[in-house]
Order: structure tokens, then C-alpha cells, then sequence
């Protein structure tokens, strides 16, 4: 096992967590930007007002691309396994 060979485990593991997480952080990131608009326009500066929102955004977001996000984490699962099958050989 080289250390390229670890480094490209450790590229491919990162992509990953940011294809799978970037969803998720972009919906809270867009309803928590459109409560600050409105609480800015109206005035109302409570702190906790958004906090429900981004949770439900979150919730259906992991709603929806679960089943995608599931699939990509099994498929690198495989990944992985038919690699250390290949080291250990």
C-alpha cells in the first residue's frame, strides 16, 4: 500500500462527504438567507424564528435524497471492501 494509493482513498472519501452533504447545508443555508430577508424587512429580529424552518428544510431534504445519498455510501462501501480484499491478497 503507497501513500498515493491512501491519499486517493482520502480524496475519494472527502468528495464524497461534501457531494453528500451539500445538499442538505445548501436548503438550510437558502430558508435560513429567506428568514433573514423577511426578519429583516419586517423587523422582527427573534433569534429562534429560523431555527424551525432550517430543521424542516433539512428533514425533507434528507426526505427526498436519502435514498440517493444511501446509495452512493454503499456503493463506496463496496468500493472500499473489494479494495482492502485486493491489499490483502
Amino acid at each position: 500500500m503507497t501513500p498515493d494509493f491512501v491519499i486517493s482513498i482520502g480524496q475519494k472519501t472527502t468528495l464524497l462527504i461534501l457531494y453528500l452533504t451539500m445538499p442538505v447545508l445548501l436548503s438550510a443555508f437558502a430558508i435560513g438567507l429567506i428568514i433573514s430577508i423577511l426578519q429583516a424587512a419586517t423587523q422582527i429580529q427573534e433569534m429562534t424564528l429560523a431555527f424551525i424552518p432550517k430543521i424542516l428544510a433539512v428533514i425533507l431534504t434528507l426526505f427526498i435524497l436519502g435514498g440517493w445519498m444511501l446509495e452512493k455510501i454503499i456503493y463506496f462501501t463496496k468500493g472500499i471492501f473489494d479494495l482492502i480484499l485486493q491489499v490483502v491478497k
